[in-house]
């Protein structure tokens, strides 16, 4: 390639676990012209970020920003905030994120109790229960509520009753819940919780909404050590993404990402926040019965299944690399591969956010059926659409 021509990238239909597609609307609010970072305009959006944010998050926590990073780093701020040296925090994993949880706790030097359920299940609320039975001196409980790695759901209010139980303070992933499942940050006593922009938010990949708790904030100011991360303190991004027009500079934000999230919430508000938790249940479904016809199973139970992303298994005869390039190279289609214990296992199909659409359904089904049909398997992707359109002729459920 020449290196003086500028980058085209290609057209592609983005149904992995993210990023997912960017509406035309937020990368033309990402266009917009620059201006400086405390520009007294720049902050008034930053006020109007947050309150679209709380309402996402169905908090009213004052603590609620995009961390400037994608969702690990909201992951590592909730982390490196509310851990420190010689706490005791019970990690709950059922994948690939849970284990980053429990490292990212371990760096910052607690003493870790892990409770492991099998993958592609939910984290189970009387696993928990008994690792705080077992661990009095426990004061902090981190888990996945959507588990991108699995296609799993947990019950993150039931899980966050019994951490109120035992007096725990609960740190929750919702990279791939926030906008495409039901999340009540304060209905269910969540304290802190960070999600990412490129999932069912349909930004593009680079902030981490977050939001903290007054219980989370009072733990984090009467801190022994200091927060083991100064981009991550809390204490001192909140003197840039606090309140009123005097803010204190402590790093450049990416503002044109920042326009483009404040376009992606405002497209989300439009829709309404229920509406868009039923869009992705009921895409789901089509999904589902679409799939099944081609013969393929899901990892998760359905009591237990992530509407947005269907990790679904590979059948034993199929190479799965070679199904998925032959998708992205001849679909322009992007499905993604397992991750962890799951690797060559399984793929993971998205429908998250903006990519969660009736064309992106049928696409998907036409491609992967044809595909299928080429490695050899006996299956009809006319029947997978005509199934899945059934599906999305049923009334949209609750």
């Amino acid at each position: 390639m020449n290196s003086r021509k500028a980058f085209l990238p290609p057209r592609r239909i983005l149904m992995g676990p993210g990023p997912s597609d960017v509406a035309t609307r937020v990368l033309e609010a990402m266009a917009r012209p620059t201006i400086g970072h405390l520009d007294p305009d720049f902050i008034f959006l930053m006020d109007h970020i947050k309150a679209q944010l709380q309402y996402a998050f169905r908090t009213a926590n004052p603590l609620t920003m995009p961390v400037s990073g994608p969702g690990t780093a909201g992951m590592e701020s909730c982390i490196a905030n509310l851990v420190e040296p010689g706490d005791v925090i019970v990690v709950c994993q059922n994948g690939v994120f849970g284990g980053r949880l429990k490292a990212m706790a371990v760096r910052c030097g607690a003493t870790v109790v892990h409770v492991e359920d099998e993958w592609g299940r939910a984290v189970s609320p009387s696993g928990l229960e008994s690792a705080l039975r077992s661990n009095p001196a426990a004061s902090v409980v981190a888990f996945v509520q959507a588990e991108t790695s699995t296609g799993a759901l947990s019950d993150a209010a039931a899980l966050a009753k019994v951490a109120e139980r035992y007096e725990c303070l609960t740190i929750v992933d919702a990279v791939t819940s926030l906008g495409g499942s039901p999340l009540e940050v304060d209905a269910w006593g969540l304290d802190a919780v960070y999600s990412g922009t490129q999932k069912c938010l349909s930004c593009a990949p680079g902030l981490s909404p977050i939001t903290m708790s007054d219980r989370a904030m009072a733990r984090v100011a009467h801190r022994r050590t200091p927060v083991q991360s100064w981009f991550m303190d809390v204490n001192l991004v909140t003197g840039y993404w606090g309140s009123g027009t005097q803010r204190s500079y402590h790093h450049t934000a990416p503002i044109n990402a920042l326009y483009g999230l404040n376009e992606a919430l405002l497209m989300l508000q439009e829709e309404g926040l229920l509406a868009a938790w039923a869009r992705h249940k009921q895409n789901h479904l089509a999904l589902k019965a679409g799939l099944e016809v081609l013969g393929l199973e899901f990892v998760a139970p359905r009591s237990e299944r992530l509407p947005q992303l269907n990790a679904v298994r590979v059948p034993d005869e199929i190479n799965e690399a070679r199904v998925r390039q032959r998708l992205l190279e001849e679909y322009s289609l992007e499905i993604g591969a397992g991750l962890g214990a799951l690797a060559g296992k399984v793929w993971r199909i998205g429908l998250m956010g903006y990519s969660s659409r009736r064309e992106n359904i049928m696409a998907c089904l036409s491609a992967l059926g044809q595909v299928l049909t080429y490695e050899g398997l006996c299956v009809s992707a006319t029947e997978a659409q005509a199934e899945a359109d059934r599906a999305l002729r049923q009334p949209t459920l609750p």
